[in-house]
Protein backbone atom coordinates (compact mmCIF):
# COMPACT_ATOMS: atom_id res chain seq x y z
CA UNK A 1 0.00 0.00 0.00
CA UNK A 2 1.60 3.05 -1.04
CA UNK A 3 -1.07 5.62 -0.66
CA UNK A 4 -3.34 6.69 2.98
CA UNK A 5 -6.72 4.98 2.02
CA UNK A 6 -9.68 7.25 1.59
CA UNK A 7 -11.09 9.11 4.70
CA UNK A 8 -14.64 7.16 4.87
CA UNK A 9 -17.12 9.43 7.72
CA UNK A 10 -13.99 11.06 9.48
CA UNK A 11 -14.71 15.02 9.34
CA UNK A 12 -11.77 17.24 9.30
CA UNK A 13 -11.25 19.92 12.27
CA UNK A 14 -12.88 22.96 11.87
CA UNK A 15 -10.19 24.56 13.63
CA UNK A 16 -6.55 24.68 12.85
CA UNK A 17 -5.62 24.07 16.98
CA UNK A 18 -6.87 20.36 17.56
CA UNK A 19 -6.82 18.65 20.96
CA UNK A 20 -5.96 14.91 20.53
CA UNK A 21 -6.76 12.47 23.43
CA UNK A 22 -7.79 8.51 23.39
CA UNK A 23 -9.67 6.68 25.98
CA UNK A 24 -10.98 3.98 27.18
CA UNK A 25 -13.80 5.64 29.13
CA UNK A 26 -16.92 7.30 28.73
CA UNK A 27 -15.90 11.50 28.63
CA UNK A 28 -14.33 12.54 31.50
CA UNK A 29 -15.14 15.86 33.28
CA UNK A 30 -11.90 16.73 31.85
CA UNK A 31 -12.48 15.91 27.90
CA UNK A 32 -16.21 17.55 28.29
CA UNK A 33 -14.30 20.68 29.38
CA UNK A 34 -11.61 20.44 26.48
CA UNK A 35 -14.69 19.81 23.81
CA UNK A 36 -15.80 23.21 24.85
CA UNK A 37 -12.87 25.65 24.95
CA UNK A 38 -12.91 27.92 22.74
CA UNK A 39 -10.90 27.70 19.21
CA UNK A 40 -9.80 24.72 19.84
CA UNK A 41 -11.35 21.45 18.16
CA UNK A 42 -11.19 18.18 20.45
CA UNK A 43 -10.34 15.01 18.38
CA UNK A 44 -10.91 11.79 20.80
CA UNK A 45 -9.76 8.44 19.90
CA UNK A 46 -11.34 5.49 20.63
CA UNK A 47 -10.07 1.60 21.56
CA UNK A 48 -11.94 -1.54 21.02
CA UNK A 49 -12.22 -1.24 24.61
CA UNK A 50 -13.92 2.11 24.67
CA UNK A 51 -17.73 2.42 25.19
CA UNK A 52 -19.64 3.83 22.49
CA UNK A 53 -20.45 7.77 22.92
CA UNK A 54 -20.92 11.03 21.59
CA UNK A 55 -19.71 13.99 23.12
CA UNK A 56 -21.13 17.67 21.79
CA UNK A 57 -18.10 20.17 20.52
CA UNK A 58 -15.55 16.86 19.89
CA UNK A 59 -15.01 14.56 16.98
CA UNK A 60 -15.09 10.53 17.45
CA UNK A 61 -12.31 8.73 15.41
CA UNK A 62 -14.39 5.08 16.04
CA UNK A 63 -12.33 1.97 15.15
CA UNK A 64 -13.93 2.11 11.94
CA UNK A 65 -12.58 5.65 11.20
CA UNK A 66 -9.36 4.61 11.71
CA UNK A 67 -8.93 1.26 9.82
CA UNK A 68 -10.37 4.10 7.09
CA UNK A 69 -7.70 6.19 7.62
CA UNK A 70 -4.72 3.68 6.85
CA UNK A 71 -5.77 -0.26 7.89
CA UNK A 72 -1.51 -0.90 7.94
CA UNK A 73 -0.66 2.19 10.41
CA UNK A 74 -3.87 0.82 12.74
CA UNK A 75 -2.58 -2.49 12.54
CA UNK A 76 1.13 -2.09 13.46
CA UNK A 77 0.12 0.00 15.96
CA UNK A 78 -2.28 -2.94 17.95
CA UNK A 79 -5.30 -2.44 20.00
CA UNK A 80 -5.99 -2.00 23.71
CA UNK A 81 -3.21 0.69 23.95
CA UNK A 82 -2.46 4.12 24.61
CA UNK A 83 -0.39 4.57 21.50
CA UNK A 84 -3.76 4.68 19.45
CA UNK A 85 -3.48 8.67 19.45
CA UNK A 86 -0.73 8.03 16.66
CA UNK A 87 -3.97 7.68 14.71
CA UNK A 88 -5.16 10.86 16.04
CA UNK A 89 -1.62 12.77 15.32
CA UNK A 90 -2.37 11.53 11.90
CA UNK A 91 -5.70 13.01 11.36
CA UNK A 92 -5.17 16.11 12.33
CA UNK A 93 -2.02 16.73 10.71
CA UNK A 94 -4.25 15.24 7.41
CA UNK A 95 -6.87 17.53 8.21
CA UNK A 96 -4.35 20.82 8.16
CA UNK A 97 -3.76 21.46 11.65
CA UNK A 98 -1.17 23.94 12.65
CA UNK A 99 -0.99 23.11 16.46
CA UNK A 100 -1.69 19.66 17.72
CA UNK A 101 -1.83 19.91 22.13
CA UNK A 102 -2.06 16.59 23.18
CA UNK A 103 -3.66 15.34 26.48
CA UNK A 104 -4.65 12.85 28.68
CA UNK A 105 -8.59 11.87 29.32
CA UNK A 106 -7.71 12.66 33.27
CA UNK A 107 -5.93 16.40 32.50
CA UNK A 108 -8.57 18.89 34.03
CA UNK A 109 -7.32 22.06 32.12
CA UNK A 110 -7.06 25.46 34.54
CA UNK A 111 -8.02 28.80 33.56
CA UNK A 112 -6.34 29.93 30.70
CA UNK A 113 -5.55 26.91 29.36
CA UNK A 114 -3.98 27.54 25.60
CA UNK A 115 -4.17 30.70 25.30
CA UNK A 116 -1.09 31.86 24.86
CA UNK A 117 1.03 28.71 23.43
CA UNK A 118 4.35 29.72 22.73
CA UNK A 119 4.89 27.13 20.00
CA UNK A 120 6.67 29.36 17.24
CA UNK A 121 6.85 32.54 18.30
CA UNK A 122 9.87 33.75 19.99
CA UNK A 123 10.07 33.56 23.46
CA UNK A 124 12.70 34.68 26.14
CA UNK A 125 13.20 32.05 28.21
CA UNK A 126 15.36 30.37 31.15
CA UNK A 127 17.85 28.20 30.21
CA UNK A 128 20.06 25.32 31.72
CA UNK A 129 23.00 23.65 30.75
CA UNK A 130 25.00 20.69 32.71
CA UNK A 131 26.88 22.56 36.02
CA UNK A 132 30.52 20.34 35.98
CA UNK A 133 30.72 17.52 33.67
CA UNK A 134 28.56 14.71 35.37
CA UNK A 135 24.89 16.26 34.21
CA UNK A 136 24.00 14.68 30.84
CA UNK A 137 20.11 14.68 30.59
CA UNK A 138 18.18 17.40 32.04
CA UNK A 139 14.90 16.89 34.40
CA UNK A 140 12.35 19.86 34.53
CA UNK A 141 11.33 19.11 37.50
CA UNK A 142 14.87 19.63 39.02
CA UNK A 143 14.36 23.35 39.04
CA UNK A 144 11.35 23.61 40.18
CA UNK A 145 9.64 23.58 43.74
CA UNK A 146 9.37 20.08 43.62
CA UNK A 147 13.14 19.19 43.13
CA UNK A 148 12.80 15.81 45.05
CA UNK A 149 10.48 14.80 42.18
CA UNK A 150 11.60 13.86 38.61
CA UNK A 151 10.06 13.62 35.29
CA UNK A 152 9.08 9.96 34.26
CA UNK A 153 11.30 8.78 31.81
CA UNK A 154 14.32 10.67 33.43
CA UNK A 155 17.11 8.14 33.63
CA UNK A 156 17.32 6.59 37.26
CA UNK A 157 20.99 6.70 36.81
CA UNK A 158 21.67 10.19 36.71
CA UNK A 159 19.40 11.05 39.66
CA UNK A 160 22.79 11.81 41.55
CA UNK A 161 23.91 13.97 38.92
CA UNK A 162 21.05 16.74 38.38
CA UNK A 163 22.94 19.71 38.67
CA UNK A 164 22.27 22.82 36.45
CA UNK A 165 23.57 26.37 35.70
CA UNK A 166 21.50 28.69 35.38
CA UNK A 167 22.80 30.77 32.22
CA UNK A 168 22.91 34.44 33.61
CA UNK A 169 20.76 35.79 31.05
CA UNK A 170 17.29 34.95 28.79
CA UNK A 171 17.84 33.27 25.59
CA UNK A 172 15.15 34.20 22.73
CA UNK A 173 13.84 30.71 21.20
CA UNK A 174 11.34 29.87 18.85
CA UNK A 175 9.63 26.82 20.60
CA UNK A 176 8.66 23.62 18.11
CA UNK A 177 7.14 21.84 21.73
CA UNK A 178 5.99 24.01 24.57
CA UNK A 179 5.42 21.18 27.74
CA UNK A 180 3.48 22.33 30.44
CA UNK A 181 3.80 21.00 33.70
CA UNK A 182 0.80 19.31 35.75
CA UNK A 183 -0.81 20.22 39.42
CA UNK A 184 -2.60 16.99 40.88
CA UNK A 185 -1.13 13.86 40.71
CA UNK A 186 2.11 14.70 38.36
CA UNK A 187 3.84 12.87 35.58
CA UNK A 188 6.26 10.61 37.16
CA UNK A 189 7.21 7.40 37.24
CA UNK A 190 6.49 4.43 39.36
CA UNK A 191 9.71 4.44 41.34
CA UNK A 192 9.14 8.20 42.81
CA UNK A 193 5.70 7.32 43.07
CA UNK A 194 5.78 4.81 45.28
CA UNK A 195 8.33 6.43 47.31
CA UNK A 196 6.47 10.19 47.46
CA UNK A 197 2.79 9.54 46.80
CA UNK A 198 2.59 13.30 45.62
CA UNK A 199 -0.06 15.47 45.33
CA UNK A 200 1.06 19.19 43.85
CA UNK A 201 -1.25 22.13 44.97
CA UNK A 202 1.64 24.35 43.65
CA UNK A 203 4.34 24.15 41.00
CA UNK A 204 6.47 26.99 41.14
CA UNK A 205 9.70 27.05 38.71
CA UNK A 206 11.53 29.50 36.16
CA UNK A 207 9.14 29.62 33.26
CA UNK A 208 9.56 28.59 30.77
CA UNK A 209 12.49 27.35 30.65
CA UNK A 210 15.01 25.21 28.86
CA UNK A 211 17.89 23.35 28.24
CA UNK A 212 20.69 22.99 26.11
CA UNK A 213 20.23 19.18 27.29
CA UNK A 214 18.24 16.18 26.00
CA UNK A 215 15.73 16.39 28.58
CA UNK A 216 12.17 14.60 28.85
CA UNK A 217 8.53 16.00 27.98
CA UNK A 218 5.34 13.82 27.85
CA UNK A 219 2.21 13.64 25.78
CA UNK A 220 0.06 14.89 28.46
CA UNK A 221 -0.76 18.78 28.11
CA UNK A 222 1.64 19.04 25.58
CA UNK A 223 1.97 21.30 22.18
CA UNK A 224 3.72 20.82 19.16
CA UNK A 225 4.00 22.20 16.19
CA UNK A 226 2.95 21.00 12.90
CA UNK A 227 5.93 21.03 11.33
CA UNK A 228 7.91 18.32 14.26
CA UNK A 229 4.42 15.92 14.08
CA UNK A 230 5.82 13.85 11.30
CA UNK A 231 8.63 12.77 13.56
CA UNK A 232 6.89 12.47 16.49
CA UNK A 233 5.10 9.00 17.43
CA UNK A 234 4.20 7.32 20.65
CA UNK A 235 6.13 4.00 20.25
CA UNK A 236 4.50 1.02 21.22
CA UNK A 237 6.39 -2.02 22.45
CA UNK A 238 8.39 -0.06 25.03
CA UNK A 239 5.97 -0.18 27.91
CA UNK A 240 5.64 3.51 29.44
CA UNK A 241 8.25 5.29 28.18
CA UNK A 242 6.14 5.64 24.44
CA UNK A 243 6.01 8.66 25.01
CA UNK A 244 9.27 10.08 26.64
CA UNK A 245 11.17 7.79 23.84
CA UNK A 246 9.31 10.58 21.42
CA UNK A 247 10.40 13.44 23.14
CA UNK A 248 13.71 12.36 23.53
CA UNK A 249 13.94 11.13 19.40
CA UNK A 250 12.15 14.56 18.63
CA UNK A 251 15.30 16.33 20.60
CA UNK A 252 17.79 14.57 19.13
CA UNK A 253 16.51 15.90 15.73
CA UNK A 254 16.46 18.77 16.63
CA UNK A 255 13.36 20.11 18.33
CA UNK A 256 13.18 23.61 20.36
CA UNK A 257 11.77 22.58 23.58
CA UNK A 258 10.34 24.91 26.13
CA UNK A 259 8.55 23.91 29.44
CA UNK A 260 6.17 26.55 31.27
CA UNK A 261 4.04 26.22 34.32
CA UNK A 262 1.20 23.90 35.32
CA UNK A 263 -1.91 24.50 32.68
CA UNK A 264 -3.79 21.38 34.09
CA UNK A 265 -4.98 19.31 37.02
CA UNK A 266 -4.13 15.83 36.98
CA UNK A 267 -6.75 13.57 38.65
CA UNK A 268 -5.45 10.54 37.93
CA UNK A 269 -6.94 7.24 36.59
CA UNK A 270 -6.46 4.19 38.80
CA UNK A 271 -3.28 2.99 38.84
CA UNK A 272 -1.84 -0.51 39.74
CA UNK A 273 1.83 0.96 40.39
CA UNK A 274 3.65 -2.40 40.51
CA UNK A 275 1.97 -2.90 37.06
CA UNK A 276 3.05 0.60 36.14
CA UNK A 277 6.77 -0.71 37.74
CA UNK A 278 6.96 -3.38 35.67
CA UNK A 279 5.78 -1.64 32.90
CA UNK A 280 8.38 0.95 32.95
CA UNK A 281 11.32 -1.88 33.58
CA UNK A 282 12.42 -1.77 29.90
CA UNK A 283 12.37 1.79 29.94
CA UNK A 284 14.59 2.01 33.07
CA UNK A 285 17.18 -0.47 31.34
CA UNK A 286 17.20 1.01 27.98
CA UNK A 287 16.97 4.58 28.39
CA UNK A 288 20.54 5.61 29.51
CA UNK A 289 22.23 3.25 26.56
CA UNK A 290 19.70 5.48 24.27
CA UNK A 291 20.67 8.72 25.15
CA UNK A 292 24.10 7.81 24.75
CA UNK A 293 23.60 6.49 20.81
CA UNK A 294 21.29 9.31 20.08
CA UNK A 295 23.43 12.36 21.05
CA UNK A 296 25.85 10.93 18.35
CA UNK A 297 22.94 9.73 16.11
CA UNK A 298 19.52 11.41 15.89
CA UNK A 299 18.18 8.14 14.30
CA UNK A 300 19.30 5.88 16.76
CA UNK A 301 15.84 5.19 17.94
CA UNK A 302 15.39 2.88 14.99
CA UNK A 303 18.00 0.21 16.48
CA UNK A 304 15.69 0.32 20.08
CA UNK A 305 12.67 -0.54 18.63
CA UNK A 306 10.70 -4.30 18.10
CA UNK A 307 9.82 -4.86 14.90
CA UNK A 308 6.40 -4.24 14.86
CA UNK A 309 7.35 -1.08 16.94
CA UNK A 310 9.36 0.09 14.15
CA UNK A 311 7.00 -1.30 11.23
CA UNK A 312 4.65 1.31 12.44
CA UNK A 313 7.07 4.03 12.97
CA UNK A 314 8.32 4.00 9.51
CA UNK A 315 4.77 3.90 8.22
CA UNK A 316 3.58 6.66 9.89
CA UNK A 317 6.43 8.65 8.91
CA UNK A 318 5.80 7.68 5.21
CA UNK A 319 2.03 8.87 5.21
CA UNK A 320 3.15 11.72 6.99
CA UNK A 321 5.38 12.53 4.54
CA UNK A 322 2.96 11.94 1.61
CA UNK A 323 0.39 14.31 2.84
CA UNK A 324 3.10 16.86 2.36
CA UNK A 325 4.13 15.58 -1.05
Amino acid sequence: MDHPSAQQGVSAPMNQRVVVTTTINKPSPALEEFAAMPGWDLLVVLDRKSPPFSLPGAEILTVGDQEALDRELSDAIGWNCIQRRNMGYFHAYRSGASLIATVDDDNIPLPGWGNDVRVGKPTACTMFEAEGSLAQTFDPLAVTSAPHLWHRGFPLTELRTRSYRQLPDPVVVTPDVEASLWLGDPDIDAVCRLEHAPYLKTLEGPTPYSSTLLAPFNSQNTFLARSVLPEYFCFTGVGRFDDIWASYHLRAKGATVVYSAASVTQERNDHDLLVDLERETYGYVETPRLLRELRGDSDAIERFLPPQALAAFKRYRHLMRHVEG
